[in-house]
């Protein structure tokens, strides 16, 4: 019995996504992998379809046109995993940003201490957070505070992109009205999961900037996550979110 399918979208994650896909697969727990690429001009897939040969039927691949963001490749992956018979479905990144073995500690608290949603939190017990500058950590910390500002939610690590969802979440959750990309998508999950009251639980995680390849991070998505933040709390308050 696997432990849930954790959902890795890549773009140009050459660099990682072997050493990613192995550290998984070397858990204690069983657990299934989906890697959503945005046809990576590094050859990313290519990797993965060489992999598939020694991890078959554990090891899947979605190989998409283009880059088109984020959110919309975790929406393909959560659709994708909601039409198969998984009951846990994970968010995780290629780049080791969050520790694979950490994936343990979300499974536990969904399986046996009855979360609907684990979130692996930077900042529940203080700021875990490893070799990322001052002014990073800052952005990201006070992001979150602007978020339980606004919203009312009490997640500290509101744009955290380390979660394991239970399919009853996802299923309740009309994807298709996703419309945030960058880190507004993490916080438009959270809040539309908050908004139909599930059980919520952050774990703590040590959160380490990635090593190889380059950050995706960029002003528009900054952007997004500002503005996107005072829509969604706009739609609540008109009952159409």
């Amino acid at each position: 019995m696997n432990c849930g399918i954790v959902i890795i979208p890549t773009y140009n994650e050459i660099e990682n996504i072997e050493s990613i896909v192995r550290a998984t697969f070397s858990l204690h727990k069983p657990f299934h992998i989906l890697i959503v690429d945005d046809n990576s001009p590094d050859k990313t897939a290519d990797k993965v379809v060489e992999l598939q040969k020694e991890f078959k039927d554990k090891l899947f691949i979605e190989v998409r046109t283009k880059k088109s963001g984020l959110g919309t490749a975790y929406v393909h992956g959560f659709k994708w995993a909601l039409a198969r018979d998984y009951e846990f479905i994970y968010e995780m990144d290629a780049d080791f940003s969050h520790n694979p073995n950490d994936l343990e500690k979300l499974y536990d608290a969904c399986h046996f201490a009855g979360a609907d949603i684990a979130i692996g939190s930077r900042y529940v017990t203080g700021v875990n957070v490893v070799n990322w500058p001052l002014s990073r950590v800052l952005l990201s910390y006070f992001a979150s505070v602007y978020v339980r500002l606004i919203t009312g939610m009490k997640i500290m690590d509101a744009t955290a992109g380390f979660i394991c969802y239970n399919r009853k979440v996802l299923q309740a959750i009309n994807l298709d009205k996703i419309k945030f990309i960058g880190y507004a998508f993490q916080i438009e999950m959270k809040y539309r999961v908050f908004a139909k009251n599930f059980i919520i639980q952050e774990v703590p995680v040590i959160f380490t900037d990635r090593t190889k390849g380059q950050s995706k991070m960029s002003s528009s998505i900054i952007k997004e996550a500002i503005f996107g933040v005072i829509s969604l709390r706009i739609k609540k308050l008109f009952n159409r979110l």
